[in-house]
């Protein structure tokens, strides 16, 4: 990309004079991009409020938590805020039958009640740079991809190493609107993470799935842990000498509320979108993709919800692997009934019509051409996109042993040293006792007899795997897989691992589960991979030319924003209510009246606890009450969100907490692809809730009084 066309391209954004009803923002541009519009409608800050480098900002309160979340900062002592279901699996690792923390709640009474969580970070985001010119300089349109993907890789690693060169820092590079902007995030990781406090499952994760991308809502999802930091309050792994960290920054949080119409935003880490999809992409997604993976999760969380039903400890074992099966499942259905109902592949199919006709007015007749080119790539992506989906499925979400026995492919290594070996045994040892904690094998072998044919029938005969077709067509092959291999029965193989030799490494070469493994594993890479790979090069090259060919030939047609890619984003909005159908419509917020109306004494997901409702019957809500003397649980705005804004904070126009994003409506789910003001709505967990929880329900008084609340 030339120098003059970079200065175009920032020059396109600024100017564009759409309104910004949509949007995932890079917090280095809103005083270019939306400081004035947010200040139009209601924000009472300015940018440098959000994110600045020279002075301490809400940035500074904002991390992303784990590998798939975000947090925030609410305490000058590391108090840390996110959603119930971003710290589920902690919340299970440290449960048990006596102290079931999942089913009871966990409070910690002091700061050396807090339970650390092995590999859970917080990482904050320090400063972030515009490397566009850095990275782009010299780079000719025309180069092929490889070259280009080469140089820019080489162009990373010496950019990021300069920037954290005698620094405890971390830094990485990513592609903003396909690769025509890059930026540069500096950040700090910390590494002692300690559980503070959840509330039971009966309030954090109220509805269960039922509930899920639903509303009308009255989910509590939150959960607390706390930053820890050595003496110097630098980065530390665990150690009891650490103590709390002390934040550049921490939310205020606001017992005033809200009402209809107040501005608010959301400050996170949006995980992906793909908003300028084609049109033969979505179609895709629509009509073969989402159906086919619907139908996946179907049958095995049929399998896992019924022995759940029936068995105390299943229920734990089982509880964090149905919540991530069905996340995506219960997603991808609304995501395909919206973007049906928005006629999203018709609206796709507009745009191009009028970008060609743009094109060819401005003699682009090679940027008119992208639409047939798209068409014909996408006729060679989508069965190896759609192998890959399936191999996903089978692997990752299907039956649990088939990965477990994969993971020991490092002991079959030849000419292992001693000291090599050693380490490795006393690695799987440690992963055989970790796995079997939450493992049930009937369980198990049903999904495995349920999905793999189903996984086998889905993919087209070429890049079939022979052996598990050979192996499944036997008499009762799950049945089979599982009496045959070692990697089912914790006794034998810690035994197994304990006496290993490197002469032994054949009796796992030839374990049926071992095998099945390796076969999925190797078709993929020598049948699906490396097509899928050469075909998804010639697509991003193609969508960095159409995202920079949309945006100068159809400058008005939209704010234009860059995808979402797991870096620090703002998204801004109305708190409104709205139509999902003709003739319903949603209020804004919900009240625990409506707890008391969804509970059901025979069903684990609208249980209530016994306290809970006695506060609710008797209107216990203190100063957490709105005007009206109701307690509100959540809300819902206009804020452009996605996964990986779990647990992102709300904040009101003066810079206060006012919430906790978790979620969005079913009918938006399809905002990751085409994203309408008029539907489109995050769900939020009142914050007033969150501190009645914690206040009334747990007496979890030493937090409050943590906290630096707000009232007018």
């Amino acid at each position: 990309m030339t120098m003059r066309f970079l200065t175009l391209f920032t020059a396109i954004i600024i100017s564009s004079t759409a309104i910004a009803k949509e949007g995932m923002w890079i917090p280095l541009l809103l005083k270019q991009l939306n400081e004035s519009e947010m200040q139009s409608m209601g924000y009472k800050l300015t940018a440098e409020d959000i994110y600045s480098v020279n002075q301490s900002s809400m940035k500074d309160a904002v991390v992303k938590f784990g590998g798939g979340c975000t947090g925030e900062i609410i305490s000058s002592n590391g108090l840390l805020l996110t959603n119930h279901h971003c710290g589920y699996g902690q919340i299970q690792s440290h449960s048990t039958v006596e102290n079931d923390y999942l089913t009871e709640g966990f409070w910690a009474q002091s700061l050396k009640d807090e339970l650390p969580n092995t590999g859970l970070t917080a990482t904050f985001i320090v400063r972030i740079e515009d490397v566009s010119r850095k990275m782009l300089a010299d780079i000719s349109p025309s180069l092929v991809e490889a070259k280009r993907d080469s140089i820019i890789s080489a162009r990373i690693s010496n950019l990021t190493k300069k920037a954290t060169e005698d620094t405890h820092y971390d830094a990485y590079i990513k592609p903003f609107y396909h690769g025509n902007q890059y930026f540069m995030f500096i950040t700090e990781t910390f590494k002692d993470i300690r559980l503070v406090g959840a509330p039971p499952s009966s309030i954090g994760k109220f509805g269960f799935d039922s509930d899920n991308w639903m509303w009308p809502r009255h989910t509590g999802d939150f959960s607390m842990f706390r930053i820890y930091a050595d003496e110097n309050n630098k980065p530390a792994e665990y150690s009891e000498d650490n103590v709390p960290y002390q934040p550049k920054h921490h939310f205020p949080i606001s017992l005033n509320g809200y009402e209809k119409n107040d501005f608010s935003m959301v400050f996170g880490f949006p995980a992906s979108t793909e908003e300028y999809l084609p049109a033969t992409a979505v179609e895709y997604t629509i009509d073969k993709l989402n159906p086919a993976r619907i139908e996946m999760r179907d049958a095995s969380l049929e399998i896992i919800g019924n022995a759940m039903a029936n068995d105390k400890k299943i229920n734990i074992q089982y509880a964090a692997k149905q919540s991530s099966i069905s996340n995506a499942w219960k997603k991808w259905k609304g995501q395909t009934n919206g973007l049906k109902n928005v006629n999203a592949v018709g609206k796709k199919k507009e745009l191009e019509k009028q970008f060609v006709t743009r094109a060819k007015e401005t003699g682009k007749s090679d940027w008119a051409n992208i639409p047939t080119v798209y068409d014909s790539l996408y006729k060679v992506y989508k069965p190896y996109n759609f192998a890959r989906a399936m191999l996903i499925e089978i692997y990752y979400y299907g039956p649990e042993v088939l990965r477990f026995a994969n993971g020991f492919e490092a002991l079959t290594k030849e000419n292992l040293s001693d000291s090599a070996l050693t380490s490795l045994k006393e690695k799987m040892l440690k992963r055989t006792k970790s796995f079997f904690k939450d493992y049930h094998q009937p369980t198990d072998q049903k999904i495995m007899a349920k999905l793999m044919p189903m996984y086998l029938n889905n993919l087209n005969e070429s890049v079939r795997p022979n052996e598990i077709i050979e192996y499944f067509n036997g008499k009762k092959p799950a049945e089979k897989l599982y009496k045959n291999s070692m990697f089912d029965d914790e006794e034998k193989l810690t035994e197994f691992i304990e006496n290993y030799t490197p002469k032994q490494r054949k009796k796992i070469l030839k374990d049926d589960a071992f095998k099945i493994a390796q076969s999925l594993l190797n078709s993929y890479s020598n049948n699906v991979r490396p097509p899928y790979s050469e075909v998804n090069k010639a697509i991003d090259s193609t969508n960095r030319v159409y995202m920079k060919a949309l945006q100068t030939l159809l400058p008005n047609y939209k704010k234009y924003y860059p995808d979402a890619n797991f870096t620090l984003r703002l998204s801004y909005g109305k708190i409104n209510g709205y139509e999902p159908k003709d003739g319903i419509n949603c209020s804004y917020y919900t009240t625990t009246d409506g707890i008391i109306q969804k509970m059901d004494t025979t069903s684990k997901e609208y249980d209530v606890p016994s306290k809970l409702h006695s506060l609710i019957q008797s209107k216990d809500f203190g100063q957490y009450a709105d005007e009206n003397g109701e307690l509100r649980v959540c809300f819902i705005g206009q804020n452009h969100t996605s996964g990986g804004n779990s647990g992102s904070p709300a904040i009101n126009g003066e810079g206060q907490l006012i919430g906790l994003n978790f979620d969005r409506t079913w009918e938006s789910t399809m905002s990751d692809i085409m994203y309408d003001p008029e539907i489109c709505r995050n769900i939020m967990v009142d914050i007033r809730y969150v501190l009645f929880v914690i206040d009334k329900y747990a007496g979890a008084n030493r937090l409050i009084d943590e906290m630096e609340l707000v009232k007018n």
